[in-house]
């Protein structure tokens, strides 16, 4: 039988799974514990922050999707980072993007402080910077491509090759792309992280986290974390992420398909300074996303013309689009980095990672492409008069 494309896997994660009533759909396991056959006689689960089958099928699926070999669900997204975090010791050297969203670079900073690990942050996009980083032999670097939120391209297969010549694991955040576009295990790297909050569940009604690991061994090891910390995701949680996960092929086929059409708006129109997204020939990465991705995705950045005046007057002036955290609902959102995501930065880190008070970035959801367009053009012909 030919391998299973992402679509098949998508939809047939667990189906007719349920050897006691033939559900087609996999039931839900609500329970906290499970009893034991006879003394000492535990069976495949005793207890749900060790072990819950709707957890573990989900955890199933997304590995397949990601083509690694054990998936853990986790209750956030930082969740799964802090999990990943777990193979660091005190002297261990953990490498992170100078780029990288708020969230994760509050816990990295927070946690070297607090001696957890040693810590270096640096522009991966700069071959100099990555040379320094990997002399010093780290035991971890962190990757997010595209970054959060100037979508910078890191080039996964260079990081990848330099790890290996220096025993270092690769760890990279896919939350952005998804498998759908972007396979890092594939390319080389050793972890792979999603907070499922965003387009795997794709609903905006959950909040949950995996780690996808390349080798049963690591699997094995960080599985042992989750449960140790407790930090695994609930079961009702895991139900409605794989309940997302059966449509994330044909919606991220319809949310890249309508961000395409805003990036021509965007870089078009006057009001607009500059636009951040890999498809524009003119982005950096343009030709590494091209060998590394399988689409460009749906997250999209860009400057307006002006100052925070401009900035509220053109977010009052949305209709279709909320403003809101978060990111890979079906619904649009609008986000002020600067003031939102980015906003556990200080002034010099986020000057450093290039987020200026006139960033917008957008998350394009999946509502009628032309109708966004207009929309968007409506807000920004508001910003000069026309």
């Amino acid at each position: 039988m030919s391998k299973n494309t992402l679509s098949t896997i998508s939809v047939r994660g667990g189906i007719e799974s349920d050897s006691n009533h033939a559900a087609v759909v996999p039931p839900i396991y609500l329970s906290s514990t499970y009893a034991f056959e006879g003394f000492n006689q535990k069976g495949a689960y005793d207890y749900s922050r060790c072990g819950n089958p709707t957890r573990d099928i989900l955890g199933q699926t997304l590995a397949e999707l990601e083509q690694g070999v054990k998936g853990i669900v986790t209750a956030t997204g930082t969740a799964a980072i802090n999990l990943a975090l777990q193979i660091l010791k005190p002297d261990d050297l953990l490498i992170v993007p100078h780029d990288c969203y708020g969230g994760s670079y509050r816990l990295f900073i927070n946690l070297a402080d607090k001696g957890h690990f040693k810590l270096k942050v640096i522009n991966q996009t700069n071959p100099a910077e990555l040379d320094d980083a990997f002399a010093a032999k780290p035991k971890l670097i962190w990757v997010e491509t595209p970054s959060n939120p100037l979508l910078r391209i890191t080039d996964l297969a260079d990081i990848c090759q330099r790890a290996k010549a220096t025993d270092t694991l690769v760890a990279v955040d896919n939350t952005f792309l998804t498998p759908v576009c972007q396979q890092p295990l594939t390319l080389g790297a050793d972890i792979v992280v999603h907070s499922t909050t965003k387009y795997i569940n794709g609903h905006s009604d959950v909040v949950a986290g995996v780690l996808i690991t390349k080798t049963e061994e690591l699997g094995e090891e960080l599985a042992w974390w989750a449960n140790c910390l407790g930090i695994t995701g609930s079961a009702f949680d895991s139900y409605l992420t794989l309940r997302g996960v059966r449509t994330l092929v044909p919606r991220m086929r319809q949310h890249q398909e309508n961000s395409a059409k805003l990036v021509t708006l965007l870089s078009e129109h006057a009001a607009v300074t500059t636009v951040y997204h890999p498809s524009l020939p003119s982005h950096p990465g343009h030709d590494i996303a091209k060998q590394q991705q399988h689409g460009f995705g749906a997250m999209l950045s860009f400057e307006l013309a002006g100052g925070e005046p401009e900035v509220i007057k053109f977010i009052n002036a949305l209709e279709h689009f909320s403003l809101a955290e978060s990111l890979g609902g079906v619904e649009s959102l609008v986000c002020h980095p600067s003031t939102m995501t980015h906003a556990a930065m200080d002034a010099e880190a986020q000057a450093k990672a290039g987020i200026g008070p006139n960033l917008m970035r957008f998350s394009v959801g999946i509502e009628d492409g032309d109708e966004l367009a207009q929309d968007v053009k409506q807000a920004l012909d508001s910003l000069i008069g026309a």
